[in-house]
């Protein structure tokens, strides 16, 4: 058996011990500067949630796959610049990182154009950190309700914690601001911290070097 499933398994089994079946999130296997051979064990074995970073990569990496295996998911995690949404449309199911109003009218002219509508999240920088993208806590509730005008399908929330510093707090805040506008779904937790996401009900975490290893 690969390893990446032998990881992804015992992730899954960790969960199932801890948590009741109703809480076990999604895993979004985080494929990043990995290659399809890398990635395809995975695939064949059932697996569905994948994210990517960059546009063109998952352009690169995904199309064929996703045209012959309507099932997989994917999931961009990372920056998303406005030149780039026309793209980010055509291969993405899910996009985590919306966080200006521009670029909610942009994605929404770019929906409309292709008649498709993506699950997304809202990102929140809940730190205040400059080289971190999101909205702030306090134009979170403006950004909200400008993308519902748009008809955007904003399913949930999502953050990156400051670095080396306890997710618990940040974590336990996205709750809250979830639970404020009535959102379902939460995006948090990664290798490191995916279990104390997830006793803050995030619903999709995201895992990469505990599943693939590290990146060279």
């Amino acid at each position: 058996m690969h390893n990446s499933i032998i990881n992804l398994t015992t992730i899954n089994k960790e969960l199932k011990l801890k948590f009741k079946e109703d809480l076990i999130p999604n895993i979004i296997a985080v494929s990043k500067n990995f290659k399809l051979p890398d990635i395809l064990p995975l695939i064949e074995f059932g697996h569905i949630h994948f994210g990517e970073n960059k546009v063109q990569e998952a352009i690169d990496k995904w199309s064929k796959v996703k045209l012959e295996n309507n099932k997989i998911q994917l999931h961009l995690i990372g920056k998303l610049q406005t030149n780039k949404v026309k793209f980010a449309v055509e291969i993405f199911d899910y996009i985590h990182s919306l966080d200006s109003i521009k670029l909610a009218k942009k994605i929404s002219d770019e929906q409309t154009k292709k008649s498709k509508r993506i699950k997304i999240f809202i990102q929140v920088n809940l730190g205040n950190e400059i080289q971190k993208a999101g909205v702030s806590v306090n134009g979170l509730k403006e950004l909200y309700n400008y993308s519902l005008n748009l008809n955007l399908d904003i399913i949930g929330l999502m953050c990156i914690p400051p670095a080396n510093e306890n997710p618990q707090q940040y974590f336990n805040k996205m709750k809250f601001l979830s639970n404020n506008l009535g959102l379902k779904e939460l995006s948090m937790g990664m290798s490191a911290d995916y279990i104390q996401a997830v006793e803050n009900n995030s619903t999709f975490i995201r895992v990469g070097s505990s599943i693939f290893g590290q990146r060279s």
